[in-house]
């Protein structure tokens, strides 16, 4: 009987009613990967596939709470970052991120949902840079995001790679620019500080890519929870997003969720 323990992530997120992205999306790529899911929600959405009806953000109080009693017994060897709503929430987390010396820290700045609808106070963006992107093992964002962290416009191949350049030079470890509003092939460029790694294949055409992006940095989190390095731990979870993608079950009449039933490889 094998008695070795499983690998436990963490996923400090918004709770989609959906189901397709935030804390639910995270947990069914936790459990895809062969990682413990554990979870702070940060948020209630009311929300489908055609949009966002509602957020009601989680108190600040009761964000600890769970947090440092997922410290004393649970702790994770990896964690991510979802949808932090407002400027007090990412400054909590960030606090709590450092007293508890979390390092294997993937940031996904949700920012924007698929449909278009707003998931972070605008007020809380430079929050977001200052106090949580210098404590990010990898960096997550979507052009959009890529571009709000920055100050620039990000529309190119060569504004991905100074975007990312930029990120790091901010404070992130490596910061992996998702290229799928890219004109032609969907590409994804990751830079840690050393070497540049580019990721391109063809763009499916499909309304279903609901929770990509949360998908995607969950997948690179159970990678560094199970141990494997961050290049490797990015390139299979590219591959599971495109399967997951493809794999798409159809549901729903607007931006639809992807398949977390596709094999890992």
């Amino acid at each position: 009987m094998d008695t070795t323990p499983l690998p436990i992530a963490l996923t400090v997120a918004g709770s989609d009613s959906g189901g397709g992205a935030g804390i639910q999306a995270d947990l069914k790529t936790f459990h895809a990967f062969g990682v413990y899911g554990t979870s702070v929600v940060t948020a209630v959405t009311a929300q489908n596939t055609l949009g966002v009806r509602a957020v009601h953000a989680v108190p600040l109080e009761h964000v600890r709470a769970q947090i440092e009693v997922l410290m004393e017994d649970l702790r994770p060897a990896a964690l991510k970052t979802g949808m932090l709503a407002t400027r007090p929430l990412v400054s909590t987390v960030a606090s709590a991120l450092r007293e508890h010396a979390l390092d294997r820290y993937v940031m996904d700045p949700v920012m924007v949902a698929t449909s278009g609808d707003r998931l972070l106070d605008s007020d809380a963006e430079a929050t977001l840079a200052r106090e949580l992107l210098p404590l990010a093992a990898i960096v997550t964002p979507n052009l959009r995001e890529a571009a709000i962290l920055t100050g620039g416009a990000v529309v190119t191949l060569a504004d991905m790679r100074e975007a990312a350049r930029a990120l790091v030079r901010l404070g992130a470890r490596a910061a992996l620019v998702k290229g799928g509003h890219l004109e032609g092939d969907a590409v994804d460029l990751l830079w840690d500080g050393a070497e540049e790694r580019i990721w391109r294949r063809r763009r499916m055409e499909t309304r279903h890519t609901h929770g990509t992006g949360c998908t995607l940095s969950a997948a690179i989190t159970a990678g560094l929870a199970r141990g494997d390095p961050p290049v490797e731990a990015v390139e299979r979870a590219i591959t599971f997003v495109a399967r997951a993608i493809a794999g798409a079950p159809g549901l729903g009449r607007g931006h639809g969720p992807v398949n977390h039933f596709v094999p890992v490889g």
